[in-house]
């Protein structure tokens, strides 16, 4: 095992209209895509378009839609260790003016304890909270046999707070700072009295503040990305988080600001697609923005 993600299974439903109906209205869309999502699924897809195959412990329903989802993971070759569900989890995503709204269906309610794995030469761990249980056990287990382990910290859960214990780079959404009532700047603090290494706050179009080993705060600033060919920003963040726990595991000798710049590029092509699957960055893909996109002055 190379590396494992810990989440919860979606199949995501993107929809692109310029008009969300009410009442008994009808409309019509101009494209659709329906493809796996939740954010450590779709960063561990991510990183294995990248090259590196992680392993994969998510919600698993005995349904339809988790037999679509298997076979997906099955054609980027990705071991899916399932805990099982009743009925799998739903997003309808609306894009819209570079924002996204999103009608969830979850079912988290868990039928099975999370499988144990023996975690035989993995080098790293990425959660994003969700089955909470499992991510506190395998990331003591990382960090004892010295694995890196990484967090989306999107928002609060339950576990949060003691999760952070045990996390070495958490890269946190600003809705986490209004959950905790904190600015950027507190949220950054909170990280570092946790004991996280590497710490960051994506704001979207403003880019990401963030600290390294020393603790010194920096500033990320987004790429200059055409309104006009901004489509989806929705799984964008996951995109970012699977390129850059990619990238260090690729080259784990560059400092954290290139695996950052890294991703960064990766968020900006995902961007552009219709999908989170359409949206998964090649190194190619992420070359070509890296060279034609220049960050903001």
């Amino acid at each position: 095992m190379d590396a494992l993600f810990i989440g919860q299974t979606y199949i995501d439903v993107t929809f692109l209209t310029d008009h969300i109906p009410t009442g008994d209205e009808k409309t019509v869309a101009e494209d659709y895509a329906v493809s796996f999502g939740g954010n450590a699924v779709t960063a561990a897809f991510c990183c294995a378009k990248l090259g590196i195959v992680p392993d994969l412990i998510t919600s698993l329903a005995d349904d339809w839609l988790g037999r679509m989802f298997l076979d997906m993971a099955a054609k980027y070759a990705i071991p899916v260790h399932g805990r099982k569900v009743k009925e799998s989890s739903l997003s309808f995503v609306l894009p819209n003016g570079g924002k996204r709204a999103i009608i969830r269906c979850r079912d988290d309610h868990y039928l099975h304890p999370f499988p144990t794995l023996y975690l035989n030469g993995c080098r790293g761990l990425h959660l994003d909270g969700h089955q909470g249980d499992a991510a506190i056990h395998y990331a003591k287990v990382c960090r004892e046999i010295g694995a890196v382990t990484s967090l989306d910290g999107g928002g609060l859960r339950d576990n949060t707070m003691e999760l952070l214990e045990y996390i070495d780079v958490a890269i946190c959404a600003e809705r986490l700072a209004e959950q905790l009532n904190v600015t950027d700047a507190g949220l950054l603090d909170i990280l570092k009295s946790k004991g996280v290494k590497i710490g960051g706050v994506t704001r979207g179009e403003r880019g990401m503040v963030w600290y390294d080993e020393t603790g010194e705060i920096k500033y990320q600033p987004p790429l200059v990305v055409p309104s006009a060919a901004i489509i989806d920003t929705s799984g964008a963040g996951d995109i970012f988080h699977g390129a850059y726990f990619y990238s260090r595991l690729a080259y784990p000798d560059e400092p954290w600001e290139k695996h950052f710049d890294f991703a960064r590029a990766a968020a900006a092509h995902k961007i552009q697609k219709l999908g989170n699957e359409a949206g998964l960055p090649s190194l190619r893909d992420i070359q070509i923005v890296q060279n034609d996109f220049k960050v903001v002055a």
